[in-house]
């Protein structure tokens, strides 16, 4: 009778975990290494799946989207959605919705980094602890001054601020009755409720 392997309790005291850094990342990318329909990002060397979008998710992220596209034609900025910002030589995530720095151009000879970022955003659902925590304090620690987690199960915006290593400092839970200016432009002003889809009134 064969005996069946025992399985450790602790494999990360167990293993030696070898991180994946982004030069390595883009190598298996170009190789052809991952499905085209598979969406991963790197995170802390690690490959982590990224959630499926619910209809709320893609709802949500094109309204927000749209309002960030318009507001740029009076900015000096660029809108991202869904594309990879550098934070490290170990995190490549992709939020699902940047104000970057603009480059002439066009950020063609590399991702844009920390550094080129004013505002990170995520739409959450399923993930929003995961988007608060982990992605939160990754971007902290990247010191980009401001991210935004938009709530769509409670319809609320979650406004991190005062980055540090520890994480962010500052955190403001915003209703859909409250307006907000972004840090880096406090000149315009977005109100909460235009990021939601419309509820459709019971009969």
């Amino acid at each position: 009778m064969s005996k069946q392997p025992t399985a450790s309790k602790d494999l990360s005291l167990a293993l030696d975990i070898r991180p994946i850094n982004v030069a390595e990342y883009h190598c298996m990318a170009e190789a052809g290494v991952f499905h085209p329909e598979e969406r991963v990002e790197l995170i802390t060397g690690q490959l982590v799946k990224m959630a499926a979008k619910g209809t709320a998710h893609t709802v949500t992220l094109r309204k927000i989207n749209r309002l960030f596209t318009r507001l740029s034609l009076q900015l000096e900025v660029m809108v991202q959605v869904q594309d990879p910002i550098v934070l490290d030589n170990y995190s490549e995530p992709e939020p699902d919705l940047a104000l970057l720095r603009v480059d002439p151009r066009e950020y063609i000879d590399a991702h844009p980094t920390a550094a080129d970022t004013y505002l990170a955003i995520e739409v959450a659902d399923s993930s929003f602890k995961y988007d608060c925590e982990t992605k939160g304090k990754l971007y902290a620690q990247s010191n980009i001054a401001e991210y935004w987690v938009v709530d769509v199960i409670q319809r609320q915006l979650h406004v991190f601020r005062q980055p540090s290593n520890d994480g962010y400092q500052s955190e403001v839970i915003l209703t859909e009755d409250a307006s907000i200016s972004p840090l880096q432009f406090p000149q315009i002003t977005i109100y909460v409720q235009e990021m939601f889809a419309v509820i459709r009134n019971q009969p």
